[in-house]
Order: structure tokens, then C-alpha cells, then sequence
């Protein structure tokens, strides 16, 4: 089995699939989103570091904010 771990965020990859910390299947353009394009640095292994397609911290609060203005009517 080859696994790589990321020294600058501890993300883990098991024969080339992505997992979350909770042994979930991750999305490494989620993972990118989320954490390594703004907080990745050069140690950053991520491949997807710099995509834009994945999910993101601005792009969850607006789910958060529909949902709330929903709930208000």
C-alpha cells in the first residue's frame, strides 16, 4: 500500500485516494478549496492545489445563508 501524508496539513492519501481525517473518501479539489490554496505553502502535495472547482469556506456560507433566508418565509 502506498500512502503519502502532507507535512503541511497532515492530509492522507492511501494508494492515491484522498481521505479526510473521520476515514471518509475525500475530494482533493474540495481538500484544495477548503484548505491548500489558502493555506498550503510549498509543502503542499496536494495536486489539485490551485483549482477552483471545489468546494469552499465562501461557497458553504452562502448554502448556510439560502437555507437560513428559506427558513425565514
Amino acid at each position: 500500500m502506498n500512502t503519502k501524508i502532507c507535512p503541511k496539513c497532515e492530509a492522507k492519501w492511501l494508494d492515491g485516494q484522498h481521505y479526510w481525517s473521520t476515514g471518509a473518501v475525500g475530494n482533493e479539489e474540495d481538500l484544495a478549496g477548503l484548505v491548500c490554496n489558502n493555506f498550503g505553502g510549498d509543502e503542499c502535495i496536494n495536486s489539485c492545489k490551485g483549482v477552483e472547482t471545489g468546494d469552499t469556506w465562501e461557497k458553504r456560507l452562502e448554502f448556510l445563508t439560502s437555507l437560513e433566508k428559506k427558513n425565514e418565509n
